[in-house]
C-alpha cells in the first residue's frame, strides 16, 4: 500500500503540470487581460484604477499614443503601456512566465493579486475557512441524512414511504440551490415573514466578545440557511445513489444465500450488503466535496454575502486577476487529487478485499 500511495503522489506532479499548462495556454488566447482592463478603467476617471500604478506615470497618461497593441489604448503614452506590461509580467515571453510560475507554485509562492494589492496566499487563507465550512457541513449533513434514508427506501421499495419520499427527493433535486436560498431568505431572514436567521456574514459583529458557547451558537446560527440551501441538491442525489446501490446489492445471489442460512434482515443488511453497497457512495464523496467547496458555493456565497473562495475566484476571472485565478486552480486541483487518494484508501478500509496495489501491478 505504501508503494501505491507513493506512486499516486508522484502522479500528482504531471497531473498538476498538465492542468496548469492547458489553462495557461487557454488564457493566452482569451480576449482581454489585466493590461486592457486597467486601460479601460483609466478611460473612466471615477474607476479608481490608478491605485495599482505610480502617480508619476499617471501624469503622462494624457499624452497621445502613436501606436498600441491594445484596443482602447488611444490617448495613453506607449511608455506607460510598457510599464503596465512590466508590472503585470507581460514583458517576458509566455514560456518564461510559465516556467517561473511553475517554480513559484512548487514553493507555494503565488505572487500578489493584480487588483487587490495583497499576496494571493493571504487572500486564499482569508477566504478558505468560509468555503471549507460550507463544503464540510453540506457534505456531512447531506450524507448523514441521505445514507439512512436511501437504505430505508431500498428496504421499503414500492411502499408508500418509498413513494412519498421519492417525490420529496425529486422536488429537492429539481429546485436550484440559489432559488431555495432566496426562498429561505424570504421566509426566515426578514424577507416577508419571519426574521429568525441573519441575512449575511458568517459571524456577528460582536463575535469576538462572546463566550465559547456563544461563539459556537452564533456560528451555527449564521450557517444554517446557507448550508440548508446547498445541501438540498446534494441530499437528493446521494439519497437516490444510496438507494440504487443497495437495491443492486440486495438482488444478488449472495444475499439470497445469507437469508437461506437464517440470518436476520439486519444481519444481512449490515453484515453483507452495507460494505459492498457503500463503495459507490464513497466514490462520489470527492466530487461532492470539491463541488461544494467551489462551484456549489459560488451563488450561495454571493446571496448570503459570504466572502469565500468561490466568490474570490469568480471576481478574479471577471477582473482578469490571473495570479488569483491560477492559484485557486492549482489549490483546487491539488485538493481534488488528495481527496481522490483518500477515497481510494477509504475503499480499502471499507472493503479489505480491494487491493489497488496488486491491481495496478
Amino acid at each position: 500500500m505504501l508503494s501505491y500511495i507513493a506512486r499516486r503522489l508522484a502522479l500528482m506532479v504531471p497531473t498538476l503540470f498538465g492542468i496548469l499548462l492547458v489553462s495557461f495556454v487557454i488564457v493566452q488566447f482569451a480576449p482581454g487581460g489585466p493590461v486592457e482592463r486597467v486601460i479601460s478603467q483609466l478611460q473612466n476617471p471615477n474607476s479608481g484604477a490608478s491605485d495599482r500604478v505610480g502617480g508619476g506615470q499617471m501624469g503622462d497618461a494624457g499624452a497621445q499614443a502613436e501606436t498600441s497593441a491594445y484596443r482602447g489604448a488611444q490617448g495613453l503614452d506607449p511608455a506607460f503601456i510598457k510599464e503596465l506590461e512590466r508590472q503585470f509580467g507581460f514583458d517576458k515571453p509566455a514560456h518564461e512566465r510559465f516556467l517561473k510560475m511553475l517554480g513559484d507554485y512548487a514553493r507555494f509562492d503565488f505572487g500578489r493579486s493584480y487588483f487587490r494589492d495583497a499576496p494571493v496566499l493571504q487572500l486564499i487563507k482569508e477566504k478558505l475557512p468560509v468555503s471549507i465550512t460550507l463544503g464540510l457541513w453540506m457534505t456531512l449533513i447531506s450524507y448523514a441524512i441521505s445514507i439512512p434514508l436511501g437504505i430505508r427506501k431500498a428496504m421499503k421499495e414500492g411502499s408508500r414511504f418509498d413513494t412519498w419520499t421519492s417525490a420529496v427527493v425529486i422536488i429537492g433535486y429539481a429546485i436550484p440551490s440559489f432559488l431555495f436560498a432566496i426562498l429561505l431568505i424570504v421566509l426566515f431572514a426578514g424577507g416577508s415573514f419571519w426574521q429568525i436567521f441573519p441575512l449575511r456574514g458568517l459571524t456577528s459583529d460582536n463575535w469576538a466578545d462572546l463566550s465559547l458557547f456563544g461563539k459556537a451558537k452564533d456560528y451555527l446560527w449564521h450557517i444554517t440557511l446557507p448550508v440548508l440551501a446547498m445541501a438540498l441538491g446534494a441530499f437528493a442525489t446521494s439519497t437516490l445513489l444510496t438507494k440504487n446501490s443497495f437495491l443492486d446489492e440486495i438482488r444478488k445471489q449472495y444475499v439470497l444465500t445469507a437469508r437461506m442460512k437464517g440470518l436476520s434482515e439486519r444481519g444481512v443488511l449490515y453484515g453483507h450488503v452495507f460494505r459492498n453497497a457503500m463503495l459507490i457512495v464513497i466514490a462520489g464523496f470527492p466530487g461532492a466535496f470539491v463541488h461544494a467547496l467551489f462551484a456549489g458555493s459560488l451563488l450561495i456565497e454571493t446571496i448570503f454575502s459570504l466572502d469565500g473562495l468561490g466568490l474570490l475566484s469568480f471576481e478574479a476571472i471577471v477582473n482578469r486577476d490571473y495570479p488569483v485565478v491560477f492559484a485557486n486552480l492549482y489549490i483546487f486541483s491539488l485538493i481534488g487529487l488528495v481527496v481522490h487518494l483518500v477515497t481510494d484508501l477509504t475503499y480499502s478500509w471499507v472493503d479489505p478485499r480491494i487491493d489497488f496495489e496488486s491491481r495496478e501491478a
